[in-house]
């Protein structure tokens, strides 16, 4: 069976995936990369590869997905699924660009650790505003990356390259998940990659913010199955 390996998002360590290792592990090995380390994201590609076994199917969320372009451009031939979770092919504007080091400098501005223990507030569906268990998670995963990971991977994220070429080229079956309601990396994003890739298949997942992982466990399960099922 092939590997998958999964790419975690920014200021994410392994639990963004904790609801589907129970679904992904009958199917295969499972490995959950590290992006702890290096300055770019061409720097955090190669130290994944590294590392990952010869060929895998290849899982990003959210900047794990703007790792999973890195990797194609490295090493496209390991490759043999792609599932691109609550990204985008876009490079950041100039204004997303200035509210990513505006978090960075109010995380420092207050203190990381009660930065982190604000949750997953801003980024999930108005139905889970407040959920006890998401916030938590959101806080341990946090301190699991800490302030200088988090500025680190800020500034990897904002130098990011436009990958929208690339998506006609993906000749693997591609998964594409997103929330209806993600306000960080909307859905249409999502379905204009569905729309570029030839082999993709598009999943929306209804009262769904960014962390749909988390938030509709059960959708993204059943998307990932048929991805690795197809």
């Amino acid at each position: 069976m092939t590997p998958t390996l999964l790419v975690p998002g920014l200021l994410c360590s392994e639990e963004i995936f904790g609801p589907q290792l129970p679904v992904l592990w009958p199917r295969g090995p499972v490995m959950i990369a590290s992006t702890l380390h290096g300055d770019t994201l061409a720097q955090m590609a190669a130290q994944i590869l590294a590392t990952a076994p010869p060929t895998f199917a290849l899982a990003g969320v959210s900047m794990g997905g703007y790792l999973a372009f890195e990797i194609l451009r490295q090493a496209p031939q390991r490759v043999s699924r792609l599932a691109l979770i609550c990204t985008s092919a876009r490079p950041d504007t100039p204004e997303q660009s200035a509210g990513r080091r505006k978090m960075v400098a109010q995380a420092r501005a207050v203190g990381f650790e009660r930065f982190c223990a604000l949750g997953a507030d801003a980024l999930t569906h108005p139905s889970r505003k407040g959920d006890p268990e998401l916030n938590a998670i959101s806080a341990r995963m946090g301190l699991a990356v800490g302030m200088e990971g988090f500025a680190r991977q800020t500034e990897a994220v904002i130098a990011r390259p436009d990958s929208r070429a690339l998506l006609s080229a993906i000749d693997v079956p591609t998964a594409i998940i997103v929330g209806e309601s993600d306000p960080l990396t909307p859905a249409a994003l999502s379905e204009e990659m569905a729309g570029l890739i030839p082999q993709a298949r598009l999943t929306i997942a209804k009262d769904c913010g960014h962390v749909v992982t988390l938030e509709r466990p059960a959708e993204v399960n059943a998307a990932l199955a048929a991805w690795l099922d197809g």
